[in-house]
């Protein structure tokens, strides 16, 4: 029987060619759980606004790891010591980063299991993965939980100036066509140094930085939080609240077997055993959408019209402001759509609800970015630039939004 030849080379979009560095990684593609990103949606529900951002989770993760060889490729060549073993766990726990988002990435972090983020059950894919592979990512995880010795390590996979910020910008920006997310990862990548075993970035990338963060501003407000992507999100997880209420009263409706295991049941961090995350790995895109066409024909008019809303494009309308809504104007709207549709003050609160949104370019709490100055002094991003806009980026902008009903207004 012939031997698979395992390193395969991809062709990327945005990278050109990527090529899979041993035959480890490459059996960590082929695993079903890696292999299930690939129905998972990169930017959740924003094809309905962007139809071109279609891409997945697995496109990102091959992203992150190509650009994390390059990072690698750049500190050893400014004489970083990076060993064989710590190269490679840099490459996996990048890899797997992700791994843990259920469908439609964030639009269903509180709706599938409850009070569990999605670092959380990468975390558990990945101590399942080092089982079945013999310890040979004990180290990656060691790194990925922030555990390890070497500092500069955790920031390449998880800071504000990380490998995965660095793909999905540009990955998200190319497939949404928003021009303004285009960040130069190259030149970032070429202007990282360590320092005492902490991440730097030379002076003379300190424009590249600050396009970077202005970058991601953007496309935050541009993309990530449009009102038409964010109402539709908003939308799917009152239809999952709705689809566990009726399931968790008797009422049968239809969907895969691994769905209504978790809309039957409360899974909870300590109980999430191999059991269940194997059950969590067979969710995806998919099953959602297929919930969708079938509930939009059920008769509870909740489930059926928000299902509607999500499969014709015909979303409630948002109302994004500066300013916090009235109450005595949400409460009208409340009172009037509960007595048109005869149904409960409580129950309009899948069609009529408020929220907030937040948006922070850089975060001064957060692990800085540091700027190595040319006589080798390092400063916080804020202090080395000259760029008055990277002070109001480090400031928390929130925005309050309305959804209701079109026909209300």
């Amino acid at each position: 029987m012939s031997e698979i030849n395992k390193l395969k080379i991809f062709n990327d979009p945005i990278y050109g060619f990527i090529i899979i560095p041993n035959s480890l990684i490459y059996d960590l593609i082929q695993h079903p759980y890696f292999q299930r990103l690939r129905r998972i949606s990169q930017m959740g529900l924003s094809y309905l606004v962007y139809p071109g951002a279609n891409h997945t989770r697995f496109h990102h993760a091959l992203g992150c790891l190509h650009i994390m060889q390059k990072a690698v490729e750049t500190l050893r060549f400014k004489e970083v010591s990076i060993s064989k073993e710590e190269e490679n766990a840099l490459y996996i726990a990048i890899l797997l980063h992700d791994i843990g988002h259920g469908p439609f990435s964030h639009a269903m972090e509180k709706s599938i299991v409850e009070d569990v983020q999605h670092e959380a059950i990468s975390l558990l894919f990945m101590n399942q993965l080092n089982v079945e592979f013999g310890g040979k990512l004990s180290l990656a995880i060691q790194v990925f939980e922030g555990d390890y010795h070497r500092k500069f390590m955790l920031q390449l996979i998880s800071s504000q100036l990380d490998m995965d910020r660095m793909d999905y910008l540009k990955r998200d920006s190319f497939y949404s066509g928003v021009a303004e997310g285009n960040v130069n990862s190259e030149r970032l990548i070429q202007m990282m140094n360590v320092v005492d075993d902490v991440l730097v970035i030379e002076e003379k990338g300190i424009y590249s930085v600050e396009k970077f963060l202005m970058s991601r501003r953007l496309m935050y407000w541009q993309v990530y939080l449009h009102k038409t992507s964010l109402v539709a999100e908003l939308i799917l997880t009152k239809i999952l609240k709705r689809a566990k209420e009726l399931i968790q009263k008797g009422i049968f409706l239809p969907c895969s077997d691994s769905l209504i295991f978790f809309m039957q049941n409360k899974i909870t961090f300590e109980t999430f055993d191999s059991e269940n995350l194997n059950l969590f790995s067979q969710l995806d895109d998919f099953d959602i959408i297929s919930a969708l066409k079938s509930w939009q024909k059920q008769d509870d008019f909740i489930l059926s019209t928000l299902s509607k809303m999500i499969i014709n494009r015909d979303l409630l309308k948002i109302k994004v402001s500066n300013e916090k809504v009235p109450t005595a104007e949400f409460q009208a709207l409340k009172e009037y759509f509960a007595l048109e549709n005869n149904i409960s003050l409580a129950e309009t609160d899948y069609f009529i609800f408020k929220g907030k949104i937040k948006n922070q370019g850089y975060s001064k709490e957060a692990e800085p970015i540091r700027i190595l100055k040319k006589d080798q002094a390092i400063e916080d991003v804020v202090e080395a630039s000259d760029q008055l806009n990277l002070r109001s980026l480090s400031k928390l902008v929130t925005k309050y939004y309305m959804c209701f009903p079109k026909q209300l207004v």
